[in-house]
């Protein structure tokens, strides 16, 4: 190797600690040395056969872009694993090509191609450790505030905003909330925050992609690797936790929660309902989890669906400076669709293309005929008894199972008599149905804790308050 190689090659090596930081090149990347530079390809080697494949598993573009940066014509890194004797490493292995497009896996089969998802700039830890696809948009300055999600915002924020050392106020930050109102937003919010500088390590997955990863690292033998890298982040988010499956899988997640916790990493963690209910994770999990901040997204109200509703045409008109939508339209998609954020986003869009593609300008008519399967009827909505069961447990601080159970103390036996009070009021099931439903009790049980929470609503305002809020909560879940 001659004296211009040597230079390049350090070069190359400084880009690439600049591009993942100090402490993932001291991992990864500290042992690896320059081979050979061919024309169209470049030849480095690494003492293991883990630091090769862990590097050709997660570090393919990272490295082949920082040597285009010095050599443009370079279009294949062929990495080996070196010897004792280095002269004799590519008679022991094959050289392995790292390209932009196609990776080798130990096993010889073809890796998935790897793409770069996000548009703006994303921290090296998140990046190499296989983090799922960030949404540029969805970022703290594009959440809008509501009554129903201030707590969670500012908990998020609050995360988002602390530093490597910090005490962790609370943790783990669990946020629970039905289908569109603003989970992954948050979610994505810290994670943006926490790579916009290079101090702390902030890593997003869905529940999918940390059972895909370490699936992987598994049938590829890398799962020290895997669980260390995990544990060496200081910020772990974690989305859709009620898709988490698998008993392996669900040991090795409490195993690492456990071990973030215990070492004051911080973890945020999202769901579709409280720890209590994911009834497919393990008690201890489900106990770790409700353990820190625990907080729900409600509905969204319409002042809040007309604020969601004005960011969004705000932001279209970023690159379409003529898209106007009229206050009157705007009051009517907030008054109408109720139910997510999606569909308030799906609303604008429609209205967008409609405009540009028809060189038309939004009026309600238009509006009231483009946005009309969004428009869901306004009719009660079926409640069923394990909706009432789940959310007086969760209004009394108790579990379902003790509702069921034939348990006597007080703390237990009020939130079953209004729980079988609600049963009665809000669904069309029958005295014995109910019984049988709430640990197997006869219907004259049901009779008398229903005329004992009518006798008490009527003359307890404290009571009739929270039994009225509990209706509430079933209406609009």
């Amino acid at each position: 190797m001659d004296n211009m190689e040597q230079d390049r090659w350090s070069r190359v090596k400084g880009r690439l600690r600049s591009s993942v930081g100090e402490d993932v090149y001291t991992s990864w990347f500290a042992r690896m040395d320059l081979e050979s530079v061919q024309p169209e390809s470049v030849h480095l080697s690494v003492p293991t056969r883990f630091l090769k494949s862990w590097i050709q598993a997660h570090y393919a573009e990272r490295v082949l872009t920082c040597w285009q940066a010095e050599m443009p014509e370079v279009h294949r890194i062929d990495l080996t694993v070196r010897t004792a004797m280095r002269c004799a490493a590519p008679a022991k292995e094959t050289a392995a090509p790292l390209d932009a497009r196609r990776t080798e896996r130990s096993d010889g089969r073809p890796a998935p191609e790897l793409r770069a998802t996000a548009t703006a700039p994303v921290s090296a830890s998140h990046d190499a450790l296989g983090g799922s696809p960030l949404d540029p948009r969805l970022t703290f300055g594009s959440f809008v505030i509501g009554r129903s999600n201030t707590l969670a915002h500012a908990a998020a924020r609050q995360v988002a905003e602390g530093r490597r050392g910090d005490s962790v106020m609370f943790n783990p930050l669990y946020i629970h909330a039905g289908v569109g109102l603003g989970k992954t937003h948050l979610l994505q919010a810290v994670t943006w925050a926490g790579n916009s500088g290079s101090e702390r390590k902030v890593l997003y997955l869905t529940a999918e992609k940390f059972m895909y990863g370490f699936v992987a690292a598994l049938k590829t033998q890398t799962a020290l690797a895997f669980k260390e890298a995990l544990r060496g982040i200081d910020v772990l988010v974690i989305d859709d936790l009620q898709f988490l499956q698998g008993k392996s899988t669900q040991a090795e997640f409490c195993h690492t929660l456990n071990a973030l916790i215990d070492a004051g990493r911080q973890v945020v963690i999202a769901a579709d309902r409280p720890p209590s209910d994911l009834e497919s994770l393990d008690d201890r999990v489900r106990s770790r989890l409700a353990g820190g901040l625990v907080v729900e997204m409600g509905s969204l109200g319409e002042e809040l669906r007309l604020g969601i509703l004005k960011s969004r045409v705000a932001a279209a008109r970023a690159h379409h400076a003529s898209f106007d939508v009229p206050a009157p339209v705007l009051d009517y998609l907030a008054r109408t669709i109720t139910h997510n954020g999606r569909d308030l986003e799906g609303a604008i869009n429609r209205l967008l293309a409609h405009s540009k593609l028809n060189a038309q300008p939004v009026t309600l008519e238009m509006a009231e005929r483009e946005v009309r399967d969004l428009i869901r009827p306004q009719e009660p909505k079926r409640i069923k008894i394990e909706d009432i069961q789940r959310v007086v447990a969760r209004q009394y601080n108790v579990s379902r199972s003790d509702l069921l159970s034939s348990r006597r103390t007080a703390n237990v036996v009020r939130p079953r008599q209004v729980a079988m009070y609600l049963a009665k009021t809000l669904t069309l099931r029958s005295l014995p149905e109910i019984g049988r439903r709430f640990g197997g009790r006869d219907h004259t049980t049901v009779l008398h804790a229903v005329r004992k929470i009518e006798a008490l609503v009527s003359k307890d305002v404290s009571l009739s308050e929270e039994v009225e809020s509990l209706k509430r909560q079933l209406q609009s879940e």
